[in-house]
């Protein structure tokens, strides 16, 4: 049946559950039996009447529920993780290239070129712009990116794969929920 003690349901729930006929919209409500009868139609004003909820004994409980997580599906989680590392290498590629920006708005690399120069060593093929040039550390991040995205959704598949095993040993994990 319900979680709902009988006593605490309003009466025409209660009736209607032992099996009598109330209807109090109007339409045909079916007993236990297998005779059926019709109400009429109720007029617009008329209001069914519920008789009041007795008072609750004691203090009002949360309702809890314990529940056990022993299987987790391996093609979920390589979804998952798959959809999430590729948002995260998105992301990696648009911090760096916005890093870089700021760093060459700011002149640190023509800086840096400067200060190798003022040390005396010949920096004639040396040109810091060209080497941490934007297209290449975005090649770099592309490439570290791509890389991390397979990385993570097979280690993810292998922790999925490692948490069934576990969990089919010690039942998996264990939870309470309790209604606020």
């Amino acid at each position: 049946m319900s979680a709902y003690d009988e006593d605490d349901m309003p009466e025409v729930v209660r009736s209607s559950m032992s099996g009598e006929h109330v209807a109090p919209n109007g339409r045909s409500v079916r007993s236990s039996s297998s005779d059926q009868q019709v109400f009429p139609p109720r007029s617009p004003r008329a209001t069914p009447t519920v008789a009041p909820r007795r008072a609750r004994r004691g203090i009002p409980r949360a309702r809890r529920m314990s529940l056990s997580l022993t299987k987790v599906d391996i093609w979920s989680i390589s979804r998952v993780t798959f959809l999430l590392a590729v948002a995260g290498g998105i992301i990696q590629i648009i911090a760096v290239a916005l890093v870089w920006m700021v760093l060459n708005a700011m002149g640190l690399f023509s800086q840096i070129n400067q200060i190798v120069s003022s040390t005396g060593l010949d920096t004639s093929s040396f040109n810091l712009s060209d080497i941490f040039s934007l297209s290449t550390i975005l090649s770099a991040v592309t490439i570290f990116a791509v890389l991390e995205v397979v990385l993570l959704t097979v280690l993810a598949a292998i922790g999925g794969l490692l948490y069934n095993v576990v969990a089919s040993l010690v039942g998996g994990v264990h939870v309470v929920l309790g209604d606020d």
